[in-house]
């Protein structure tokens, strides 16, 4: 009996949420009107991290769908990594700098997401000024908060892969 119900349930899950990402992408990711303002994530995937639709200095908001392939159970929960990579992709966009690396974060899952939310990310970034910035970013769906972070960026000279390490070699 219980296997029964929970074939049916995930039944329903998939007729619910089969097509959202198909019929909804197009339209809730218009990055391309960024592309002569945004100097950093230039190659990020809105299917995977969110699209841009606002970009300001030290500002961003993206949008991100959620999707069948976030979901880990038969209801439909997306797992928070998902979530967390796009406010990730939302903080480093506020920062806007070519080399920007996010090296810290502290975060808040504060309600679930299922397959099928929008969620709309807003980032504000500080300390202009300085080679390290603090990035507040809230998520909402439909205007409930689900996420709060703090993330820590710096921003390099150089890509992070050609920066050099001084004592790399070091024995400890």
């Amino acid at each position: 009996m219980a296997e029964e119900n929970n074939e049916e349930i995930v039944q329903t899950h998939e007729e619910d949420f089969s097509e959202t990402f198909e019929t909804e992408t197009v339209a809730l990711h218009p990055e391309k009107e960024f592309d002569e303002l945004l100097r950093t994530h230039r190659s990020a995937k809105s299917g995977l991290l969110g699209g841009l639709i606002s970009l300001e200095k030290g500002y961003s908001k993206v949008t991100f769908q959620t999707t069948n392939e976030m979901s880990i159970d038969e209801l439909g929960l997306v797992h928070s990594g998902f979530i967390f990579a796009s406010a990730d992709y939302a903080a480093a966009t506020a920062v806007n700098e070519e080399n920007t690396v996010i090296i810290g974060s502290r975060v808040s899952f504060l309600a679930p997401a299922k397959v099928g939310d929008l969620i709309e990310f807003e980032a504000k970034a500080k300390f202009e000024d300085s080679r390290k910035r603090e990035i507040s970013v809230v998520g909402k769906i439909n205007d409930i908060k689900i996420f709060d972070g703090l993330f820590h960026a710096v921003v390099l000279d150089k890509h992070i892969f050609k920066v050099k390490i001084k004592n790399v070699d070091r024995k400890y």
